[in-house]
């Protein structure tokens, strides 16, 4: 029968403290901060490895518990500097000396800590090193993604550039060719009707107003300026009214614009009309802009908790997965802005790519929200894209005039 190996004195004075240790660090350790599930396990474990690295003579026993620890610190923890194992580890020395001059002799104090001593030293340098590693490999992650958003707004800036050259450069080219035909007319001293002309000329202001419209829109956005004065409508109303103002669009292209009664499309509720109409335009007509042809676009719905759902959907060209997050970046705009039809309305239209994107802001400034599902980009197979859009469904007013008008309408 194997005899069992007789505890050394150092194995005793720690069995001797074990209790108190606990206790004492377990007590001062948890004020003033969380206190996770199962602390005191913890420090259990702790301490039976500490026991182990002294009777081995070899720290590394301590590696594992150590560096557990050190991975727990959270990314808040990485973004403030902090550095709470390290910090952990500097008050258990300070507690393990309390503990041994309140527990032991003079000598088995001593002796207690000339032990520990080098293994809790071995402790702070592994988790000083993870923890500087750590927080410097925080440091470059974060100075990576603060270059790539930098590159990002060097793109942006080049976007804009690009757009602003080529869309304000077509109803410029318009304006100015239109007007050249009215001098030449008014120095040959004919008069035809020139009805024709200052239509052209109009229809080349009207495009740079809006160019101009979207613009100051974004800027409103970008600097939370965008004022919404809410007014009770029915979303089946603003549908209906597009619906009839695209129609010239929709008949010429020979597409298929059907909307769909839904729950929750008669709902009055409180809204910016204007800007809510604004935003449901910008989406249809860029359902139109990437639908071929002889397609078709599909208007539907659905209520949810506090809100109305109304889905746009196409047969279109589709988007694929990594773009379907940048079509609502400001300036973004798919394939070459040189291989774009110069007419809006026509299938790969034109356009500054600022509809998506204030369609967005507008929707977030009323607490609502839009984004896009599609099964990938292909020309020849037309996939189809559908677009989710989350309304509030706000039904007070804090304008007592607003509120009463509502109850009336709700009466009807």
């Amino acid at each position: 029968m194997a005899r069992k190996a007789k505890s050394t004195p150092i194995q005793k004075i720690l069995l001797k403290v074990r209790p108190a240790w606990i206790e004492r660090v377990g007590f001062e350790l948890a004020r003033g901060m969380e206190v996770r599930a199962g602390f005191e396990e913890q420090l259990a474990r702790f301490f039976d490895l500490l026991e182990q690295s002294v009777t081995t003579g070899d720290p590394g026993w301590m590696d594992s518990i150590l560096l557990d620890w050190a991975k727990s610190s959270t990314e808040t923890d990485l973004e403030e500097g902090l550095y709470h194992v390290s910090f952990l580890i500097n008050r258990m020395i300070a507690l393990t000396i309390q503990v041994a001059n309140e527990t032991l002799t003079k000598q088995q104090a001593l002796d207690l800590l000339a032990a520990i001593v080098p293994v809790y030293t071995y402790g702070l340098g592994v988790v000083a090193r993870y923890e500087m590693e750590t927080r410097v490999a925080h440091i470059s992650s974060e100075m990576e993604r603060v270059q790539k958003q930098m590159e990002r707004v060097d793109r942006s800036k080049s976007a804009f550039i690009s757009v602003a050259a080529h869309e304000l450069k077509t109803p410029l080219t318009l304006i100015e060719g239109y007007a050249a035909m009215m001098e030449d007319l008014a120095q040959a001293g004919t008069g035809p009707n020139i009805g024709s002309l200052l239509g052209g000329i109009n229809t080349g202001i009207n495009r740079l107003r809006t160019i101009v419209d979207d613009m100051i829109d974004v800027s409103m956005i970008d600097n939370d300026l965008l004022q919404l004065n809410f007014q009770p409508i029915q979303i089946g109303q603003i549908l209906e009214a597009l619906q009839n103002d695209v129609a010239p669009i929709v008949q010429s292209r020979r597409l298929t614009l059907e909307i769909q009664e839904f729950d929750g499309s008669r709902q009055w509720i409180y809204v910016d009309s204007l800007r809510i109409t604004q935003a449901f335009r910008n989406v249809i007509h860029n359902a139109i802009k990437y639908t071929p042809d002889s397609g078709r676009i599909a208007i539907s719905g659905r209520t949810l908790p506090g809100f109305i759902e109304v889905t746009v959907s196409d047969t279109g060209i589709g988007i694929s997965p990594e773009n379907q997050a940048v079509i609502f970046d400001k300036f973004s705009q798919l394939g070459s802005v040189g291989l774009h039809s110069s007419g809006k309305t026509k299938f790969k239209g034109g356009g500054p790519g600022l509809g998506l994107p204030i369609a967005r802001g507008i929707l977030e400034a009323h607490g609502g929200s839009i984004w896009v599902e599609s099964a990938g980009y292909d020309e020849e197979k037309c996939p189809g894209s559908t677009f989710h859009i989350l309304v509030p469904a706000r039904t007070e007013s804090t304008d007592p005039k607003m509120a009463k008008l509502f109850d009336t309408l709700e009466k009807k």
